[in-house]
């Protein structure tokens, strides 16, 4: 069955909480936030699904800085088992649309320094640094802030 990228709900938020565990594991977002991310005003949360399972999703706010719409992709999340299938190139392009149709200008967001998957992903998606973030995530480990004009 085809995959199909919508929106997830409260519903979710077990499953959405487990991918993230999964994915993250001492960096994690906890149940608490994800769920305070899916009721934010603010918020796109896509979720990837074949057979009504959620192999994947997507969480990303938009806000106002400096009178601009900027989009911020918080995680992208795909289950181990269901990655090397384009998931999270088809989440990432589908938030991109989602932050587009919301008059979005920018879009950015943060990855460890060292994971070469991810970066591999955003910049092969057009994404480029434009900071080092020192000691951002636990166990000292350093970030980069990318970021993408969406409006090219």
């Amino acid at each position: 069955m085809a995959l199909i990228i919508n929106g997830a709900s409260r519903d979710d938020l077990e499953t959405l909480h487990t991918i993230e565990q999964q994915c993250f594991t001492g960096e994690a977002w906890s149940k608490r936030q994800i769920a305070m991310f899916l009721q934010a005003r603010d918020s796109v949360t896509l979720a990837a699904r074949e057979n009504d399972e959620i192999l994947g999703f997507v969480i990303g706010l938009v806000n106002q800085y400096d009178g601009m719409k900027i989009g911020h992709i918080v995680t992208i999340d795909v289950s181990p088992k269901h990655r090397r299938r384009g998931i999270g190139k088809t989440l990432l392009s589908s938030i991109e649309q989602e932050f587009k149709n919301a008059g979005v200008k920018v879009s950015y967001l943060e990855v460890r320094e060292d994971n070469i998957a991810a970066l591999r992903l955003y910049r092969r998606a057009g994404y480029s640094e434009f900071e080092r973030l020192e000691n951002y995530y636990s166990r000292g480990g350093h970030g980069l802030r990318l970021e993408k004009n969406l409006l090219l």
